[in-house]
């Protein structure tokens, strides 16, 4: 009888060493992912070939796109540029200032991923649309899209 209570008890003890090393492996695949969160965040921006005749890297040759303002009236034909990213809002420290009072201070964020060109509402109050459908997420706009922010309407141009 006491040979199968030692063998009970060396089963439970390399349960235990297994339990301990699944641990530890879990513990080591945390890190490891907060490592690589924390080199993305801080990691420098990927240099981009600038041509030298005309100081503008492949991907802006590709094509510049740009907001052009169709609505209100007395704002119509007023033209943003848009870079990687630019936010649109009320707030003076947006790419795109609105003055609305429909438009939030932080409505919308217009971004570039993979070579096109992405719209997101920012928890605005009045939401964003894009060809007069509400958007609930990162939705891909494209040249003639027509994208509102509150009472302001731009057209997607090139």
């Amino acid at each position: 009888m006491s040979g199968h209570l030692s063998a009970t008890a060396l089963n439970n003890q390399n349960l235990l060493r297994a339990l301990e090393i699944f641990v530890v492996v879990l513990v080591w695949l945390f890190f490891l992912r907060v490592i690589r969160a924390v080199w993305v965040e801080v990691r420098p921006p990927r240099v981009r070939a600038i041509d030298p005749t005309t100081g503008e890297s492949r991907r802006e040759r590709s094509g510049k796109f740009h907001l052009k303002v169709i609505e209100p009236a007395d704002n119509r034909g007023t033209v943003y540029d848009l870079a990687d990213e630019i936010t649109v809002g009320r707030a003076a420290g947006c790419g795109v200032h609105v003055e609305d009072a429909y438009t939030s201070n932080l409505h919308a964020r217009v971004f570039r991923r993979e070579g096109a060109v992405w719209v997101e509402d920012l928890g605005s109050t009045n939401g964003t649309w894009v060809n007069a459908e509400k958007i609930d997420g990162p939705t891909r706009i494209g040249r003639g899209d027509l994208l509102q922010v509150g009472g302001t309407v731009f057209e997607m141009a090139r």
